[in-house]
């Protein structure tokens, strides 16, 4: 078979020189990288003034005076003041492999090689078919009847699709059932699911929705009875108006708190009674427990009907069984995702298929032993200053402060002026969360990271 001109050009000899010199020229950036630095004091003034001004453009606030240099080493990230921190929020998420990872230079410097910087609605290029290929075959792993994925550019569009399938399959039904504290997004749709009036805060109700309680492990056979109990309540109150439950399975925003598998059979063997939608969001913990997703960690392959994937994997994706599948042009997508952040996303894939991140003995579990073991440290010498770890796998969590608003907000501002960063969850208590990059943290770089966050809770203390 004759090659296509695209690949006679990507085995060109040149392109393999050229990407070998930025990767050799990476590497010698990085030897500098390699440990928390305080900001250049001859940098500070000019610094803080780009900050105001971004500030003033984008019409508010920062929540951390944060703009990166543009350079990385894994775990460590370089601001444009010249301070160097540890990353491990990773932008809620976001960057799971960490800062300037080869693997994703490689991956942008191919990508920065096709054709067009957009993929989308008519014109899509093999990676989106390779992406989504990825996408169906991580879902079916254990057993699934997942089989067709469609891409999006936020994990927002992702539920917004996911919404709109099951609406329109279980139409004329209207109603959605989501559990209390969750968090679906922002968009005028989603944040009627998001259980935060806050962020609703002057917008239309456009969609009905009803809570059930989410899981309390304190009192787990209580816990289950209650929220079949309030679910059933809900459905005999609402007769054939349920079209979908939106479940996370970890809770993210709402404090990183985990259900239990017997808890969400009782509850999904009552939805599927009733012909109620499974739809289970992960768009925080795909790529974060002991398998590609949390419910295949909680073996709930079988009931899935639409599943949503978000931040870690760069390009956002709706899964779903044959008999969701919606109607010509319900959804669209004139963005796919940026053909750079596509390269990127395979990378990703391809990692967590290769890698050894999954199972009781890979990466996330080491990472979350890691953490934990540090943590138990700190709460045997200062068992006042905090509680936890919490949450599973790649989503951490401890209680500072006996989880005070205040009192953690300072410790997460105070710890970013110090080299660290993290980010709060939950309301009562108030919690400080970590999602670190799984695909370049050290075992190393949990140590330091966990000796700044003792220095900074006695320090407040």
């Amino acid at each position: 078979m004759k090659s296509l001109a695209a690949e006679s050009f990507m085995s060109d000899p040149r392109i393999g020189q050229a990407r070998q010199l930025i990767l050799d020229s990476l590497a010698d950036a990085q030897k500098s990288l390699i440990g928390v630095k305080p900001a250049d004091p001859e940098r500070k003034q000019t610094y803080e003034q780009a900050i105001k001004e971004m500030c003033q453009l984008r019409g508010g606030g920062l929540f951390y005076p944060y703009l990166g240099s543009g350079l990385g080493n894994g775990a460590l990230v370089e601001l444009a003041d010249g301070s160097v921190k540890y990353d491990l929020i990773s932008g809620i998420g976001v960057h799971w492999m960490g800062h300037s990872h080869p693997d994703m230079v490689k991956a942008s410097f191919d990508a920065a090689l096709q054709d067009t910087i957009m993929q989308g609605n008519l014109q899509q290029n093999t990676d989106s078919f390779e992406l989504i290929d990825r996408f169906v075959k991580l879902a079916q792993k254990n057993g699934s009847k997942l089989e067709h994925c469609y891409l999006s550019t936020s994990g927002a569009m992702a539920n917004e699709n996911a919404l709109k399938i099951a609406l329109q399959k279980n139409h004329p039904r209207q109603r959605v059932l989501a559990f209390s504290r969750c968090f679906a997004g922002r968009t005028l749709a989603v944040s009627q699911i998001t259980d935060n009036a806050a962020y609703r805060q002057g917008l239309p109700s456009v969609i009905d929705v009803d809570y059930v309680p989410f899981f309390n492990p304190d009192q787990p056979e209580k816990s289950i009875e209650h929220s079949v109990k309030v679910l059933k309540r809900l459905i005999e109150r609402y007769p054939d108006q349920h079209a979908v439950m939106c479940m996370e399975l970890i809770q993210g925003e709402g404090g990183y708190y985990s259900g239990d598998r017997d808890f969400f059979i009782a509850l999904i063997d009552v939805l599927k009674e009733n012909n109620i939608a499974v739809m289970f969001d992960e768009i925080q913990t795909f790529g974060r427990t002991t398998q590609p997703f949390a419910f295949q960690h909680f073996s709930l392959d079988e009931y899935a009907d639409i599943v949503t994937v978000g931040k870690m994997s760069q390009v956002c994706a709706t899964i779903y069984v044959d008999n969701y599948k919606p109607k010509p042009g319900l959804i669209s997508q004139t963005f796919t995702g940026g053909t750079g952040a596509i390269w990127a996303a395979n990378a990703i894939l391809k990692e967590l298929n290769e890698g050894h991140i999954f199972g009781d003995d890979g990466k996330i579990v080491q990472v979350h032993n890691a953490f934990v073991s540090e943590f138990e440290k700190i709460n045997e010498k200062h068992p006042d200053l905090i509680s936890g770890p919490f949450g599973i796998g790649g989503m951490i969590a401890f209680t500072p402060f006996g989880g005070d608003g205040a009192k953690v907000k300072e410790f997460i501002t105070t710890l970013f002026n110090e080299g660290v960063i993290g980010f709060p969850c939950g309301t009562s208590p108030r919690r400080v969360r970590f999602l670190p990059p799984i695909g370049s943290i050290t075992e190393d770089d949990i140590k330091k990271s966990c000796e700044i966050i003792e220095a900074i809770l006695l320090k407040i203390a």
